[in-house]
């Protein structure tokens, strides 16, 4: 099945063609603004046009709120124009992926920014990549009680933890994307689907009862 993957969660854009598990191309960015360069670079490198693509899978977040929505809203315009699916995934698991391996838990860290941390817990159980620690957001400090012993940490912001395996740095992939929304249940949210933010938005926080001005919620 072709699938377009992709992660625009961090500074770095990553997509990705994949054929049934096979990467056929992959490419990255330093920026989301890159996305759609990123895409047609990966499509030519696969030798097919976006109307030979079969679904489309996104990285939902968390990460940083502008390129989680730009991300989104480019799958959904590719899905709709393929009149192909659109499969959302965490990209906190998307990071933990490439990582997993029999009876290990995988720690994903991504940097939350204003000094904190996006953070899940995963392992594989037999073809599936399970949640075994609730994806989080907190201070670095309090990382190290998250990490279950032995655990394996990988992501963009992290530091020596004393006892744990740590694999830095590194971001979401568009071809683990991808793998992951393949092995997954596979729910067409091409209408429904939303970014994963975890905490609130500083506009939210800022204006609980919605900007002055501004239509007023119902």
């Amino acid at each position: 099945m072709i699938t377009l993957g992709l992660d625009t969660s961090t500074r770095t854009a990553s997509v990705a063609i994949v054929d049934d598990g096979r990467v056929l191309a992959e490419t990255r960015g330093e920026r989301a603004h890159e996305l759609l360069v990123l895409i047609d670079s990966a499509c030519t490198a696969a030798n097919i046009t976006a109307h030979d693509l079969q679904a489309v899978a996104v990285g939902a977040g968390p990460g940083s709120f502008t390129g989680l929505r730009i991300g989104m809203a480019t799958a959904k315009g590719i899905a709709f124009a393929a009149n192909c699916p659109l499969w959302t995934v965490s990209s906190l698991a998307a990071l933990a992926f490439d990582e997993l391996e029999p009876e290990r838990v995988v720690v994903a860290v991504l940097d939350a920014r204003k000094n904190e941390l996006y953070a899940g817990a995963y392992r594989r159980d037999g073809d599936r990549t399970v949640l075994v620690g609730e994806e989080r957001v907190f201070p670095p400090a309090a990382l190290a009680a998250f990490v279950p012993p032995g655990a394996r940490i990988v992501g963009d912001a992290v530091a020596e933890l004393a006892g744990h395996s740590v694999t830095f740095p590194r971001t979401p992939s568009g071809a683990a994307v991808a793998k992951l929304a393949l092995e997954g249940s596979r729910i067409d949210v091409l209408v429904s689907g939303a970014p994963s933010y975890i905490r609130p938005s500083e506009a939210e926080v800022k204006y609980p009862d919605g900007v002055p001005g501004a239509l007023k919620r119902r």
